[in-house]
């Protein structure tokens, strides 16, 4: 495959993917259920047919939909140790995310994009973006999100391996590929089948810009609090009646508005309400909290606490439970104590013509969980932007210079 071929093969993979509906469900992954949806099922099976279609013999399809398939080594190079590639399939439920359209702009002129529902990708606020004049941009038509998150690192790994297998000239080691469900809930690992996996490091081909490279993240709790009230006729209620729902929207307004999602970056965390609902007797907040600090974390879940005591003193007779669920960790710690996972992955981008930087991930991947596991995972950039969102796109320059990346990766781990 030449340079053009293979641009064509992962344009069109892409799209292909991005066209299937995959969305996670939050409310059943928390419920146990892996894969939270059925469209997951379809996907997964989709993605294992396709690997062997192209001639790859080791490929499981688990009872989970897990997709494991590894690639062979090269002639004498069997010896050489097994890395491994990972990306989710599941999308995001923050925007729609069913029959999705992708729309390929050649040669993007600068111009603004102007998508269905009154969207608009306009360069000037997107500074990202205004750095790709010239590229072939792909978008969704606007009435949904595009699943570049994570359909483009599905994409370029699949690609890897039609690529590996078309050229047998280009000498690797062993190669472990792994599809997961449900990362978009933060339940991606919870049922991994561990024992199968082969690779003592792996990387998340789940990042955004080109040239991001991704070895820490924040530490990440759910809380889910409950408030109980007292229920009285409205009309006779004073001095008696205690509102849950007002208790619930006392609470998050109490909530630090300059430590939200919306009011920081970089390394400042936040408290996040993701779900409020309920009524007079009972009410209830999901709140999500993020710091990429130990110390912060635990300053963060006293807050929450001392807030429930709070509005339970507002509101006499009336009661809040508070419930702490540790979703993952900050990956640095053992990132920074296996420091030839990421020369590896430096090397190979250099190789690939690509000006590397660190960022933090504002958020977590399944490599935070796989490296707490004991596999140290640094997470790779795939081209998209604005995640979750109808407004995402996707570079294929840059997502051909994540594959480049990758094809240099496969090289320096056999050397």
């Amino acid at each position: 495959m030449n340079q053009e071929q293979l641009k064509t093969s992962l344009l069109e993979r892409f799209a292909r993917y991005a066209a299937i509906g995959s969305q996670s469900d939050l409310a059943r992954a928390d419920s146990g259920i892996i894969p939270s949806s059925d469209c997951q099922k379809d996907i997964a099976r989709s993605i294992a047919g396709e690997l062997r279609a192209l001639g790859l013999s080791d490929v499981t399809l688990d009872d989970n939909f897990y997709v494991i398939a590894r690639i062979p080594a090269t002639p004498g190079l069997e010896a050489a140790p097994s890395f491994g590639l990972s990306a989710h399939f599941d999308t995001a439920s923050d925007a729609p995310g069913d029959n999705v359209k992708p729309r390929i702009h050649r040669d993007w002129d600068g111009s603004p994009i102007v998508l269905s529902g009154g969207f608009t990708l306009d360069p000037a606020d997107n500074p990202d973006l205004a750095k790709c004049v010239g590229h072939t941009i792909i978008t969704s038509d606007g009435t949904t999100l595009l699943g570049a998150d994570d359909k483009a690192g599905v994409a370029g790994i699949v690609t890897l391996a039609e690529y590996l297998i078309a050229h047998p000239e280009v000498a690797h080691g062993p190669v472990e590929i792994l599809f997961s469900p449900d990362e978009e809930t933060g339940h991606g690992m919870d049922k991994v089948p561990l024992g199968l996996l082969k690779s003592k490091a792996f990387y998340t081909i789940d990042g955004g810009h080109e040239g991001e490279l991704e070895t820490e993240c924040f530490n990440a709790w759910k809380t889910e609090l409950e408030f109980t009230g007292i229920s009285l006729h409205t009309g006779y209620a004073r001095g008696k009646m205690v509102n849950a729902a007002s208790m619930a929207a006392a609470f998050v307004n109490s909530l630090p508005a300059q430590e939200s999602p919306e009011a920081t970056d970089g390394h400042y965390g936040f408290y996040a309400p993701i779900m409020i609902e309920g009524k007079i007797e009972s009410a209830r907040v999901t709140l999500f909290l993020r710091d990429f600090d130990r110390a912060g974390m635990e300053r963060r879940l006293d807050t929450v606490d001392a807030l429930a005591r709070a509005i339970e003193a507002r509101f006499p007779g009336g009661k809040v439970e508070v419930k702490r669920t540790m979703q993952y960790l900050n990956m640095k710690e053992k990132l920074d104590a296996a420091p030839e996972v990421r020369a590896k992955l430096e090397t190979a981008a250099a190789r690939a013509g690509v000006s590397t930087y660190s960022k933090p991930i504002r958020g977590g991947t399944d490599g935070s969980r796989l490296t707490e596991m004991g596999i140290p995972t640094p997470n790779v950039f795939t081209g998209g932007h604005n995640f979750h969102s109808r407004t995402e796109w996707a570079s294929l320059d840059q997502m051909m210079n994540m594959l480049r990346t990758l094809i240099e990766l496969a090289k320096c781990w056999g050397e």
